[in-house]
């Protein structure tokens, strides 16, 4: 194993890395990441590539835009080289071009502004973010305020979804952690002439955002805008960002983020400490609300992608000092003997090294035939695979159709009973409005709702009705105030029907009440000849079957005179209207 790959250890990703990604909207589709299980060395799935949680959340997303793969091609690294940093600096500077200059990234341009170093200390060469991003030191730059070291990144490692762009060899290579990082002159590639007079106007445009007293534009506003729009700049997208539409734009990858998730990120990736979160910028960005001005230049300038795959090895510079940027041509070949034979020896020993680099040439383009011919199987397999499941989806469509065929039938079932279930009604209103017709002797129609008699018919109803109502009302009245002389010991029934039913029992209930009224009577004659200490013989008197009913009237006439005088001693008050009941034995 190398050196390098010492640096690798089992990802350690929390759950509240987890729920950051998200909130971000980076886990919307079920393929886009996927999180390492138990390997403590990267080991992608087809079609995967490396990267790391804190590269996600400063801005990339697949599918990976064309000028990050061109920098990676041009630079020859991978981005598992990259810091969290640079990553951050590409997104700035994409986000620069393409909302506050109004261009596409520009390769030109950044070649003026940037260029990259090895990141290291004086023993240990990084593998895992073994590549910065620098400014030049004679460019006046956005002072972007990163933080001094992101801990534990290089922990928290997965795996994200590479999708095809346009064509194979400009996808980014697969995953190779035994590959060294080698120092190229693209490293130190500065811009020509001719770039830079092209780009002095887009120089002289950041120069203007800096300065402008009252407008200065700052890298962490710049970040700041990315994030609070919902766009990866680093993810090829659909529009530019000079087209940006609001929160229905396309190309945002989720709604917006909390006031305190925001500053909570911001915080996070840039180097803030306790100031205060720096104000939206007084710069209004290229947006659909604020188009680019008419007859704006466009500028086109990619990093060059690679032809066939192929990567350029005289291009690699020497292995030297940190940060060194001699090319290889200026070392190979620098001290020359003055005598004869040794130019000889040195014109074969040139042959040869030339030969020896046919062969290495010739070797790595077997490699990557062999390499293509294993990408081909595993094309046809998934070609296959697709096969296989374009003709489960097909019997699925077929399946659904039957379904679909199943409900149109349902449906249909279901309107001739729903406009059968209309006709009946219908034809019950045509019935019981014959019917109101021959009660009434009023005729109406349905179709002229304005004078249809049918209304009037419905206004003579609710007349009677209340009528009927009032009827039902007074009779409530006059049953509850009878109800506590027929039904002395019950609670009056809380309805008016179960208040009817108490009076209409099979029993009489005015001979049970004349009943109970004897029974009072009789109790107290007892108690009047009881009070009046006479001798009485009860037995005689209640044998009223020993009276004769002539000798029972006769008795009744003679008490009579005696009436009122009993029932004034008792303190009852007679009723001034003569009784007209019948005595009752």
């Amino acid at each position: 194993m190398a050196a390098e790959d010492l640096e690798w250890e089992r990802s350690k990703i929390s759950n509240q890395d987890t729920n950051m990604l998200k909130r971000l909207g980076l886990m919307k589709k079920e393929d886009a990441i996927r999180f390492p299980s138990e390997e403590s060395y990267p080991n992608p799935p087809m079609e995967y590539r490396v990267s790391f949680v804190d590269h996600l959340i400063r801005g990339l997303s697949p599918p990976i835009h064309d000028f990050l793969r061109g920098l990676l091609f041009v630079y020859g690294i991978q981005l598992h080289h990259l810091t969290p940093n640079s990553i951050l600096h590409i997104s700035i500077f994409i986000t620069l071009c393409e909302c506050f200059l109004g261009v596409a990234p520009n390769w030109a341009l950044w070649k003026r502004i940037f260029c990259i170093r090895r990141n290291g200390s004086h023993n240990i060469t990084y593998n895992i973010g073994g590549v910065v991003i620098c400014v030049r030191t004679d460019v006046d730059y956005f002072d972007v305020k990163f933080p001094d070291s992101v801990q534990g990144w290089r922990k928290r490692w997965l795996y994200i979804h590479e999708e095809s762009a346009n064509s194979i060899e400009h996808n980014i290579i697969p995953f190779d952690g035994n590959a060294k990082i080698q120092r190229r002159r693209s490293w130190d590639a500065e811009a020509s002439e001719e770039e830079k007079k092209a780009t002095e106007a887009l120089m002289s445009r950041i120069r203007q955002l800096q300065n402008t007293r009252g407008k200065e534009l700052s890298g962490v506003q710049i970040t700041a805008y990315f994030l609070k729009i919902r766009v990866q700049p680093l993810q090829a997208r659909k529009n530019p960002l000079w087209t940006y539409s609001g929160v229905n734009d396309a190309n945002r990858i989720s709604g917006d983020l909390s006031t305190k998730d925001f500053e909570k990120l911001l915080r996070r990736l840039s180097r803030l400490g306790k100031d205060p979160i720096p104000s939206s910028s007084r710069v209004e960005p290229y947006s659909s609300t604020n188009p680019l001005p008419k007859n704006h230049p466009s500028m086109t300038s990619l990093p060059p992608l690679p032809e066939g795959g192929e990567v350029d090895e005289m291009a690699i510079a020497a292995e030297d000092t940190q940060g060194s940027s001699v090319p290889e041509s200026e070392v190979a070949g620098s001290h020359k003997s003055a005598a004869s034979h040794e130019k000889e020896a040195e014109s074969e020993a040139k042959k040869l090294v030339e030969a020896n680099e046919r062969a290495n040439i010739l070797a790595q383009q077997l490699e990557h035939s062999k390499e293509a011919l294993k990408k081909a199987e595993l094309d046809a397999i998934e070609a296959r695979a697709e096969a296989d499941k374009a003709k489960a989806d097909a019997a699925g469509v077929e399946d659904l159709k039957k379904k679909l065929h199943t409900a149109e039938t349902s449906l249909s079932d279901h309107i001739a009973a729903q406009s059968a279930r209309e006709e009946a009604l219908l034809k019950r209103i045509r019935t019981q409005s014959r019917r109101f017709v021959m009660r009434t002797a009023q005729e109406f129609e349905l179709e002229d709702p304005a004078n249809d008699p049918l209304l009037d018919a419905f206004s003579f109803l609710e007349f009677h009705g209340s009528e009927a109502r009032e009827g039902i009302d007074q009779a409530k009245a006059g049953l509850s105030r009878l109800f506590p002389y027929f039904f002395p010991k019950k609670e009056e029934p809380a309805t008016f029907l179960n208040l009817a039913k108490c009076f209409n029992p099979s029993e009489d209930l005015g001979l049970r009440v004349r009943h109970e009224n004897m029974k009072v009577a009789v109790e107290n004659t007892v108690a009047l000849v009881a009070d009046s200490q006479q001798t009485i013989d009860w037995a005689k008197v209640g044998d009223t079957e020993q009276i004769e009913q002539s000798r029972w009237k006769s008795l009744m006439k003679a008490a009579k005179p005696n009436t009122k005088k009993i029932l004034a001693y008792l303190g009852i008050q007679p009723s001034a209207t003569p009784s007209s009941s019948k005595p009752e034995v």
